[in-house]
């Protein structure tokens, strides 16, 4: 079905972006139109419900996306209900947009100068970082962010969604776990807490986020400057950090258009809960951590669930008394820079393990799966008419996943003797279920898989970037984010410096490091751009 959005504004001058599944939002609101309030809800919710009775109908469930839209216009509606005037206008229609789900409701800032000594573009943790550190040092900059601030972590995660890192690693500049008010340091924030943080850290410092722009191109104008084509206009500076992370493009293989016209498709980037999706078995592609954890909140719902394993690595949750992100934390690993790992820069290709912050934090084991239900298979291979085919591999990958969790036991081990520390031991993970034979093909439609999840990650898009600042395959070419082109920046990349480059843990001292840079040529970089405007 085609999804779109359609864009408000409310009576104080925020606007929104809602989503609805079906294009039935045009039969109920005008592109233009200013509604009193009431009225607004009311064909909101007649559009709404009828958007989502259009999936029942068609898939045999109601569009619980719609309903969760409509929840949030009828309660942010409710703070205005005082106000006999209030007026709510409709800006325009967005298409075939394919949002999971809306962000929320912020104000647009207008009234930021078109020419910066220094751009942001991306307003997730690494800009706000980054934002936090500039404004210390009395740098002029702004944020431009393509949705709100935090996007990603309000609308493209799951509804079980937890961190898998512990919540003391959450060490954002000037705004730590423990700043944030929380009192759980050792266990894992859910996706609302995540948001929450969020939120609290941007109101401690109110960094300046023009929200809701998008940018197109960025190049170098005719004086040097660089140049950003945006949905807003055109915008230039001096400076300009790409903060936009390096997920941007969902993966789906070409080969996901051989299955059935009903089989229902998501990526994991807009899987939110079991109840959204058919009745029926699910099919999982891809055990990174966001397959495993997404196979595990299938199963622990009751429902059967087809694996498709590959060759991520795992890791133990806990060993010999802490958990183990705080050995290695203690070991330095996560301090040790792209240079000095021992595969240099091949690291940044390398998946994450899978574990789960879920329930407390717990191992993500899947012969114990097996056991219970869940059925494992070797990646996928392609698709038939009515097969799917698999690659000979899960044996092979299972004992892989267990031999790294295994080998940082044992570096943990050899790190506990060398420091003379007392911890209690445990014995080698013991294999409970191996896979009797490989799976070469199944018939799905035999198996009764009615849904599909692919979760094999996402590919970056720089094509916006018109710059030479790139190798053969794309990837952005710099030094702890500095790239060749003076005055441009990348932050918030895997690995950019080290492990914690992008994640709560490690984003701080990254984003320092390009606050000093950015600093110290800002002045000389402003007096260069004026001589060159004042040039005949």
């Amino acid at each position: 079905m085609p999804e779109m959005r359609f864009h408000l504004r409310w009576p104080d001058g925020t606007t929104a972006a809602c989503y609805s599944p079906s294009l039935v939002v045009e039969e109920h609101l005008q592109p233009g139109a200013c509604y009193p309030l009431a009225e607004f809800v009311a064909r909101s919710r007649e559009a709404l419900q009828a958007a989502s009775a259009r999936v029942r109908a068609k898939y045999g469930f109601p569009c619980a996306r719609a309903l969760r839209q409509l929840e949030e216009i009828e309660r942010r509606a409710a703070s205005f209900a005082g106000a006999a005037d209030a007026v709510v206008a409709v800006l325009g229609f967005d298409r075939d947009v394919g949002a999971p789900f809306p962000p929320p409701v912020v104000p647009i800032r207008r009234d930021a100068p078109r020419q910066v000594p220094v751009i942001i573009i991306g307003g997730g943790q690494a800009g706000l970082s980054l934002s936090w550190y500039l404004r210390r040092k009395g740098v002029e900059h702004v944020i431009l962010e393509r949705y709100v601030a935090g996007y990603a972590w309000r609308a493209e995660r799951w509804d079980s969604f937890c961190l898998v890192t512990p919540n003391w690693q959450c060490r954002l500049p000037g705004f730590s776990y423990a700043d944030f008010g929380g009192r759980d340091p050792h266990g894992f924030m859910l996706r609302g807490e995540i948001v929450e943080y969020i939120d609290a850290y941007i109101a401690s410092f109110d960094p300046p986020v023009l929200a809701g722009i998008e940018v197109l191109k960025l190049s170098r104008g005719p004086q040097g400057e660089f140049r950003l084509s945006t949905s807003a206009g055109d915008y230039a500076a001096a400076q300009v950090v790409v903060a936009t992370g390096g997920y941007h493009e969902p993966i789906v293989p070409p080969y996901a258009a051989a299955l059935d016209a009903d089989i229902v498709q998501l990526h994991s980037s807009e899987y939110r809960n079991p109840g959204d999706l058919p009745p029926g078995e699910v099919l999982v592609v891809g055990s990174g951590q966001s397959g495993c954890q997404i196979a595990e909140d299938l199963h622990l719902e009751g429902r059967r669930v087809h694996l498709c394993v590959g060759n991520a690595p795992r890791v133990a949750r806990r060993y010999r008394g802490k958990d183990v992100v705080e050995w290695l934390d203690l070991m330095g690993y996560y301090d040790i820079p792209v240079e000095r790992h021992p595969l240099r820069e091949g690291v940044r290709d390398k998946t994450n393990h899978y574990v789960t912050g879920r329930d407390g934090g717990r191992d993500i084991d899947l012969r114990q799966r097996a056991l219970e239900g869940m059925r494992l298979y070797g990646p996928l291979a392609g698709i038939e008419p009515g097969r799917l085919l698999f690659t000979p591999e899960l044996r092979a990958n299972l004992d892989a996943a267990d031999e790294v969790s295994e080998s940082i036991k044992r570096s943990i081990d050899t790190f506990i003797a060398a420091e003379g520390l007392s911890a209690p031991t445990e014995p080698p993970y013991l294999a409970l279920w191996q896979p009797e034979a490989e799976t070469a093909a199944l018939d799905h439609r035999a198996a009764n898989i009615r849904s599909v999840i692919w979760c094999i990650g996402f590919r970056t898009n720089f094509r916006w970037i018109d710059l030479p600042v790139f190798d053969g395959r794309g990837a952005p070419l710099h030094a702890r984010g500095v790239t060749p082109e003076e005055g441009l920046y990348f932050l918030g990349l895997p690995w950019l410096h080290s492990w914690g480059s992008g994640r709560f843990s490690g984003i701080a001292r990254d984003a320092a490091y390009l606050a000093e840079r950015i600093a110290d040529r800002t002045p000389r970089m402003q007096a260069a751009h004026t001589i060159a405007s004042a040039a005949p």
